[in-house]
């Protein structure tokens, strides 16, 4: 069984600018072994216009990415219509209700959890949100780091995963992050 990665996506206002920004951290582990220490599991879609991270089986998430990406173009880039015809075809597909993936996109506007069932949740908050297996030490953390202080949106999501990484066994401090600023 693999265990991998914690993904964090928060998007919000600093100084009177919007942010999109998301980070993952780069450990593959299968068993009691870390198979990879610095693997990428965020990237940006539609002419760099959204911002994506996945957790779970790389070769699923792969599949997830390319039917997002192809989803996207029709759209136009226009993220809601995405990701709801995106979970439609996920839960009418027979292949893909079995992929052991799940993925975060977001943008300046709006922040979505993609489930490995085909389901679309926007967080509560509407700006945080985390997946994988340090994803609720790093949703914890962000949260606490969101109500708690005035930080530069990226500092927040570095800082946050770094926790995760601090006490989850399944994720490092190898941290990667993508923005839209």
């Amino acid at each position: 069984m693999f265990e991998a990665t914690t993904i964090l996506g928060y998007k919000g206002e600093y100084n009177g600018k919007q942010y999109a920004i998301i980070g993952g951290d780069g450990q593959v582990t299968f068993g009691n072994c870390v198979l990879k220490g610095n693997a990428t599991k965020i990237r940006t879609l539609y002419n760099d216009k959204i911002l994506s991270g996945f957790a779970g089986s790389t070769a699923d998430a792969f599949s997830l990415f390319d039917m997002f990406e192809r989803i996207l173009e029709g759209k136009k880039g226009e993220l809601v219509r995405s990701v709801l015809e995106f979970s439609k075809q996920w839960r009418s597909d027979k292949y893909l209700r079995k992929l052991e993936a799940m993925m975060i996109v977001l943008n300046k506007d709006h922040i979505f959890i993609l489930s490995g069932t085909g389901d679309v949740v926007e967080p509560e908050d509407g700006k945080i949100a985390a997946i994988g297996s340090g994803g609720n030490y790093a949703l914890s953390a962000a949260r606490a780091l969101d109500r708690m202080a005035e930080i530069e949106p990226r500092v927040l999501v570095e800082e946050s995963l770094k926790i995760a990484g601090e006490l989850c066994i399944y994720t490092n401090t190898n941290i990667k992050i993508l923005e839209l600023a």
